[in-house]
C-alpha cells in the first residue's frame, strides 16, 4: 500500500497544556486505523488536525499528505493514481507531497476530499427529510463527484439503503433518533466520496444494534471505495471491529502501535472496567404508558372501568403483545395510545427523535406531531381491488412520489414485508385478487410501512387465517423488525400467534394488567376460559 499520510513529530499545545507530544505515524492509502485511549488522551485533537480545522495546526512538526493532483482541473485523488489519467479531464496526474498546514493552495483542494464525523454533533438540516439531506450533500460536492441532478437523486436512494434508512426517507431529520441521525451524518459524509474518513467516537452513545449497523456500513463503504479510515474510541470493541491497525494514545503520546488485539490488551491493562462505557443491550424506550385509566358510566352496568391503572413500556425494535379475552380492555388501550380515545387519567408518551411527545395533549405541538408516526393495521384491512400493488402502495394512499422514488420505496417495503427480492418487480404490477390471503396481508403491512411509522399497532392480525397463512404473516412481522428496525404492538386473543411473534407480552383482565413477561411465562397465568379461547389456534 502507498503511504498516504505522514504525521512527523507533531506536538500541539493549547496555552501551556500540551495535548499531543512528538506524535509520529504513517497511514497507508485504504488502511483502517483505530486510535484508542482514555478521554483527554488527544484522540479528537489528532483527528481535528488531520481534517484541517482552524486552531488545530501543529505547534511543532508536520502533517504530510501524499496525493495525486491533476494540474489541469485540480482534481485530487490518492497516491496510487499518480501517473494515471484524471477521471475528470484525462490529463496525466502527478504525485505531490503536501505540507498540509503550510501549503494553502493544495490544502484547500485536499480538504474537500476529507470527511469527518464528529462525536454527537449532528450537522443536519433539521427541517429537511433524510432524502433531502442526502441530496443536499450530493449537490454540494457535485464538482468533486461529477454528479448531475438525476444521478444525485439516484445516488441518494442508494446511500439511504446502504445506511439502513430506506424506511426513514420521508422523516424530517429533527424527528430521528440519535442512532438514525448518526447514520444520516455518515451517509452525508459518504456522499462526498472522501479519500479519508475521520470518525470520532462514532458509536459512543448508540445501542448495540445501531452500533453494529455503523460498523457494517463503514467497513463495506471504505472497502468498496478504497477509503482510508481513521477512527477514535475509548471502547475496545469499536477498534476491534473497524481497525486493521491500532494506535494507543496516553497523555498525548503514542504508547503502542500494531495489531488491534495486542494494543487493546495494553489499553485494558491500564484502565478499570468502570472507565469503559458499555452500550445499552436494547433499543431506547419509545413508548411509555403510565397509570392509564378509562372510566365511563353505563345505565345497565353502572361505573365501568375499561382501564384501571395500566402501566408498561415498549422499546425500539420490540414486538410487544397485548392479549386478553374480549372486554379485557385491549381495544380501549390501543385507541388511547393512538390518540383516538381520551383517557380519564394517566399519561402516554411517544418518543419522536429525541423528544417525548404527550399523546394526551391536543394540537400540532402535542399528539398532532406524533400521530403521523403511528401506523395502525386493522383486522379488516382493505386494498383497492382495481389498482395494482404499486398503486396501492403509493397514489391510492395519497403518497405522491417521483416514479423512481416510488418504485424504490415500494420495492423496499415489500422486501421488508417478507417478499422474495427476485419476485418483487413482478408483484408490483399484479392486482389484489391475483394474490393469496397471506400475500394480500403482507401488501397491507407494506402499505403501513411505506408511511415510515415509528410504531405499528396490529389489531388482531391473525384473524381467521389458516395456520400456514399465520406463519407467513408472523414471518413478515419479524422480517420487518429485523430489516427496518420496526417496532410493533400486537393486540390479539390468539396466544399461538403471539407466542410465535412477540418477545414481551402483557395479559389483560377486566382493565388491568395481571401478568407481564415472555409469552411462555404469561401462559402459566391463564384461567381455564382464557386457555380455551387463546390457545385454540396454537396448532
Amino acid at each position: 500500500m502507498e503511504p498516504f499520510i505522514i504525521v512527523e513529530k507533531v506536538s500541539k499545545k493549547f496555552g501551556e497544556n500540551e495535548v499531543l507530544s512528538n506524535v509520529s505515524l504513517v497511514i497507508n492509502e485504504g488502511e483502517r486505523i483505530g486510535v484508542i485511549g482514555r478521554s483527554g488522551s488527544g484522540k479528537t485533537v489528532l483527528l481535528s488536525m488531520l481534517k484541517g480545522i482552524a486552531d488545530y495546526g501543529p505547534t511543532s512538526g508536520r502533517v504530510i499528505y501524499r496525493v495525486s493532483i491533476c494540474g489541469e482541473c485540480e482534481y485530487v485523488d490518492g497516491p496510487s493514481m499518480a501517473g494515471r489519467v484524471c477521471p475528470r479531464c484525462c490529463t496525466r496526474m502527478k504525485l505531490e507531497e503536501i505540507d498540509y498546514w503550510h501549503d494553502s493552495k493544495f490544502a484547500r483542494l485536499l480538504k474537500e476530499r476529507i470527511a469527518m464525523m464528529f462525536q454527537r454533533t449532528f450537522a443536519l438540516y433539521g427541517s429537511l427529510t433524510v432524502y433531502e439531506n442526502l441530496v443536499e450533500a450530493l449537490r454540494k460536492c457535485s464538482a468533486i463527484t461529477g454528479s448531475n441532478e438525476d444521478s444525485a437523486n439516484k445516488r441518494a436512494l442508494g446511500i439511504a439503503k446502504s445506511v439502513g434508512l430506506a424506511h426513514r426517507l420521508l422523516h424530517p431529520a429533527r424527528d430521528l433518533s440519535g442512532g438514525e441521525k448518526q447514520r444520516v451524518v455518515l451517509g452525508r459524509q459518504l456522499a462526498t466520496d472522501p479519500l479519508l474518513l475521520l470518525a470520532d467516537e462514532p458509536t459512543g452513545t448508540l445501542d448495540p444494534i445501531n452500533a453494529r449497523m455503523i460498523y457494517r456500513i463503514v467497513k463495506e463503504e471504505t472497502k468498496r471505495h478504497n477509503t482510508t479510515l481513521l477512527v477514535t474510541s475509548h471502547m475496545p470493541e469499536v477498534i476491534e471491529e473497524l481497525a486493521d491497525r491500532a494506535v494507543l494514545l496516553e497523555r498525548g503520546k503514542v504508547a503502542a502501535e500494531g495489531d488491534p488485539k495486542a494494543v487493546i490488551q495494553r489499553f485494558l491493562s491500564s484502565v478499570s472496567t468502570e472507565e469503559i462505557a458499555r452500550p445499552k443491550e436494547f433499543g431506547d424506550l419509545i413508548l411509555k404508558v403510565n397509570d392509564l385509566k378509562k372510566y365511563y358510566f353505563s345505565i345497565d352496568k353502572g361505573m365501568v372501568k375499561a382501564l384501571d391503572g395500566v402501566s408498561f413500556e415498549v422499546r425500539e425494535r420490540e414486538i410487544f403483545g397485548i392479549i386478553g379475552l374480549s372486554g379485557a380492555g385491549k381495544t380501549t388501550l390501543s385507541r388511547i395510545i393512538c390518540g383516538v380515545t381520551p383517557p380519564t387519567s394517566g399519561s402516554v408518551g411517544l418518543r419522536v427523535g429525541e423528544e417525548w411527545v404527550d399523546m394526551l395533549e391536543p394540537g400540532p405541538l402535542g399528539r398532532g406531531r406524533a400521530t403521523p408516526y403511528l401506523g395502525l393495521l386493522h383486522q379488516e384491512y382493505a386494498l383497492y381491488p382495481h389498482r395494482t400493488v404499486q398503486e396501492n402502495l403509493t397514489e391510492c394512499i395519497g403518497l405522491e412520489l417521483p416514479d423512481e422514488f416510488a418504485h424504490f420505496k415500494a420495492h423496499t417495503v415489500l422486501w421488508a414485508a417478507g417478499f422474495e427480492e427476485a419476485a418483487i418487480d413482478g408483484m408490483l404490477g399484479r392486482y389484489p385478487d391475483e394474490l393469496s390471503e397471506g400475500e394480500r396481508h403482507r401488501v397491507a403491512l407494506a402499505q403501513v410501512l411505506i408511511r415510515e411509522p415509528l410504531i405499528i399497532i396490529l389489531d388482531e392480525p391473525s384473524g381467521t387465517m389458516d395456520p400456514i397463512t399465520k406463519q407467513d404473516v408472523a414471518k413478515s412481522i419479524k422480517n420487518a423488525r429485523n430489516e427496518l428496525g420496526q417496532t410493533f404492538i400486537i393486540v390479539s386473543h390468539d396466544m399461538g400467534f403471539v407466542r410465535e411473534t412477540c418477545e414481551e407480552v402483557i395479559l389483560m383482565r377486566e382493565g388491568r394488567i395481571v401478568k407481564k413477561g415472555p409469552p411462555a411465562e404469561v401462559t402459566a397465568d391463564f384461567r381455564p376460559e382464557e386457555r380455551a379461547e387463546m390457545l385454540a389456534d396454537t396448532k
